[in-house]
């Protein structure tokens, strides 16, 4: 297992957008192409997916960066105060600003979104993609579909509902009605995704939080002809055990290679 100690304990760095906003982060220097992880929803940088990520680039000397969106973890701002919108936002803006040439962005949950949004603002930034129970559109299909007439109620009435959270030490989550409407114009799935990169996609088929099908339907959209899922039968949403990280940093490691060894033209038969 890669250890996950980081290599100091120190506070991070702070990046400080045109709107006065701040972006915490830490970033490793390295090689191209670097990789961007990418938070899930109410999650922060400091999660074991993102620290063994850190830790594998650190061994092999590649360029890494981990950062709180607006609203999340040690940057500014108030999370009820966030859209999925100001999320990419965030990350456009980090990309530009922390990293320097091709990268790969790994998305977790509501990060598989942000990296597809991304990377279609920045299409020639990104030399690959990989999410990890990726959860695109899911202020639509996921809560949106859900909401109880109470809950819509609630929404419409004081602009926030808050959902209860599946795991024991969840808080819940309070979805406001801003998050919802900017959802819908974020909405990726409902047409051909116009990306190239290769992608791979991991799920876990006892995800409670985001079905798999989503990471099917996602494959089907995206217009890249290099995709591949990988479905985990026993695998849960946070996909954070010890042999779940093994897994994502062998997929990874793997799609690295394939980056740095493209295949050569087809031959005709």
């Amino acid at each position: 297992m890669t250890d996950l100690t980081p290599p100091e304990n120190s506070p991070p760095q702070i990046l400080a957008r045109d709107d006065g906003a701040t972006i915490a982060y830490h970033r490793s220097p390295g090689k191209s192409p670097g990789i961007v992880f990418l938070t899930g929803f109410m999650s922060d940088m400091t999660g074991s997916k993102a620290l063994a990520l850190e830790a594998y680039c650190r061994d092999r000397g590649r360029a890494f960066l981990r950062f709180d969106y607006t609203g999340h973890g040690q940057s500014s701002g108030a999370f009820t105060d966030g859209t999925i919108g100001q999320w990419a936002a965030d990350a456009v803006y980090a990309l530009d600003k922390l990293t320097d040439g091709p990268q790969v962005l790994v998305g977790s949950s509501m990060g598989g979104w942000i990296m597809l949004l991304t990377t279609l603002l920045r299409p020639q930034r990104v030399a690959g993609l990989l999410g990890t129970a990726a959860a695109p559109d899911f202020t639509r299909d996921l809560m949106e579909a859900v909401f109880t007439p109470d809950q819509q109620k609630e929404l419409a009435e004081t602009g926030q509902v808050l959902i209860p959270s599946d795991y024991e030490d969840g808080d819940p989550y309070p979805i406001t009605k801003a998050l919802i409407e900017d959802g819908r114009d974020q909405l990726l799935l409902d047409r051909e995704i116009p990306l190239d990169c290769p992608v791979r996609l991991i799920h876990g088929q006892q995800d409670r939080d985001v079905p798999w099908q989503t990471s099917m339907r996602l494959a089907e959209c995206l217009r890249s002809r290099d995709v591949e899922v990988t479905l985990i039968k026993e695998g849960d949403h946070r996909l954070s055990e010890p042999h779940d990280l093994d897994r994502l940093i062998r997929i990874l490691d793997k799609l690295l290679h394939h980056i740095d060894n493209p295949p050569g033209p087809e031959q005709p038969n």
